[in-house]
């Protein structure tokens, strides 16, 4: 989403980490080489021996040089759990710590899953309210508010109403982030009232309808503090970031101190493709379980249609492209400037493309067209 005003308003959680190394110089178009090997988990396979179009990968670096794809800063590909293709762009780096943006969702996601296996949360029916007793009285109070659970949040289908693509809406992300007590904000966000031209719940695909809301991803994120007594930073290097191996991560905060689940969280680019093939690998890394595989499972469930081309899961995108066999459903976390990891658990495939073109029309198609015009149809 858009986040004029985000960087204003961010504390920098504890876990940051020093500035970060010198980026690399833009990176021309050449000969193919595999990715460096280092001691961060993940193995190496030649793409030009695994069957891949090299020809197609140089295509793709040759219009991310020309600007044809503006702002890119990094493309890395994993086939069957191991790195066969990383180039850097536009001051783009191995060790750069990129802004994901919204692509913080998907990971909140998993965080949540983790703390329902650990036993912190019963599970993705809970009530939303539950966790913030304490905070009574709420503004606009509903038993519709009463009623919502985690699940309404994870699938961008609450009782709220919160829509980030209108900027009249009362829970619009810009409000947010220009107020005292971020939390407070999205417990007293009022009902939503349908007009006669939106699609009701009951007449939507999969009984919801869907509203972009990141105050919703946040008090996610707020929850998971509740729940687990841990800043969410922290409980995120333990249960998720170390058993992966991911040494350095930014988490943000909000203005009252609680960390920012719906977006903004910066991470290396081999570090991203190690959160998507953990999600392709049915929550393993190296062979350990990490997140519940039923935890993958659902949030890779379709919950609710978000446009006529996208579908959504649990804080993660359904798209569709093109195929060779008809068509191909790709799963992704996605943020604002184009940054994406896609995932595709029956090809094994993860794709990580960052990019810094913030606010900007059009760079999420950019972004699905070098998927699927480049990376897809290079693949063997």
């Amino acid at each position: 989403m858009r986040c004029f005003l985000f960087s204003l308003f961010l504390v920098i959680a504890p876990v940051a980490r020093a500035a970060e190394p010198a980026a690399s110089l833009p990176a021309l178009p050449g000969a193919y080489r595999p990715p460096e090997a280092m001691q961060d988990g993940w193995r190496i396979a030649d793409a030009g021996r695994s069957g891949w179009q090299i020809d197609r990968l140089q295509a793709l670096e040759s219009a991310i040089v020309k600007g044809e794809f503006p702002g890119v800063t990094s493309v890395v590909i994993a086939h069957q759990g191991k790195l066969v293709y990383e180039r850097y762009f536009n001051g783009g780096g191995a060790d750069v710590l990129n802004d994901t943006r919204s692509a913080t969702k998907s990971v909140t996601a998993l965080l949540l899953g983790a703390a329902i296996d650990q036993g912190h949360i019963p599970g993705a029916q809970a009530p939303v309210y539950a966790y913030f007793a304490d905070m009574q009285p709420w503004q606009n109070p509903s038993p519709r508010k009463q009623r919502m659970t985690l699940e309404d949040l994870l699938t961008m289908s609450s009782a709220w109403e919160c829509d980030d693509e209108n900027q009249f809406s009362a829970g619009n992300e810009e409000r947010m982030y220009l107020s005292e007590d971020w939390t407070r904000f999205a417990l007293d966000l009022p009902t939503r009232g349908f007009a006669p031209w939106m699609t009701r719940p009951e007449d939507s695909p999969h009984g919801r309808a869907f509203s972009y809301c990141t105050a919703g991803s946040f008090l996610l994120g707020a929850v998971i503090e509740r729940a687990t007594g841990k800043p969410l930073a922290t409980f995120a290097a333990e249960a998720l970031e170390h058993p992966l191996g991911i040494q350095r991560a930014q988490w943000n905060r909000s203005s009252e101190g609680v960390g920012m689940g719906g977006g903004g969280t910066r991470y290396r680019s081999r570090d991203l493709a190690k959160l998507g093939q953990l999600v392709a690998d049915g929550g393993r890394w190296q062979g350990r379980q990490i997140i519940s595989t039923a935890w993958i499972d659902t949030a890779l469930t379709v919950h609710a249609q978000a446009r006529e081309d996208a579908d959504y899961g649990y804080q993660f995108w359904r798209f569709r492209f093109p195929d060779r066999d008809g068509e191909l459903a790709a799963w992704a976390m996605s943020g604002n400037g184009g940054n994406y990891v896609f995932i595709v658990p029956e090809r094994k495939l993860v794709a990580v493309i960052t990019r810094t073109s913030f606010n900007q029309r059009n760079v999420h198609p950019q972004s699905q067209q070098m998927f699927g015009d480049y990376v897809l149809k290079a693949m063997p």
